[in-house]
């Protein structure tokens, strides 16, 4: 059987991918900085609990903002995976702490 995938030639998938791959880079570059092993245990859930805060937050967010989503897409989910990691037991620096006050505002809003 030769299908021809099409899927991943429609212009909306191909968006999300690149938002997707851009969360992804981020979170390893926090990662790196923050010095925390991508093997450690912990990070799974909160990982798993990060992606739940962004998928609750990150559409709400866009409404509330002039921002483009691939623009702030990532600073969303790093906001997102901060509020994760401490109740996991990870201390994350301050100077790593997201300096985009105007968007944790609104994630916090959003996040009640």
């Amino acid at each position: 059987m030769t299908d021809i995938d099409n899927f991943g030639r429609d212009p909306q998938i191909r968006y999300m991918r690149r938002i997707f791959a851009s969360l992804e880079e981020a979170q390893d570059k926090f990662l790196g900085l923050a010095k925390i092993s991508p093997a450690d245990g912990r990070l799974r859930q909160a990982r798993e609990q990060a992606l739940k805060l962004f998928e609750r937050s990150w559409i709400a967010v866009l409404q509330r903002t002039d921002a483009a989503a691939d623009d702030i897409a990532a600073d969303i989910y790093l906001i997102c995976l901060e509020k994760a990691l401490t109740p996991s037991g990870f201390k994350v620096p301050e100077d790593l702490l997201s300096q985009r006050s105007d968007l944790r505002k609104l994630v916090d809003e959003v996040l009640k």
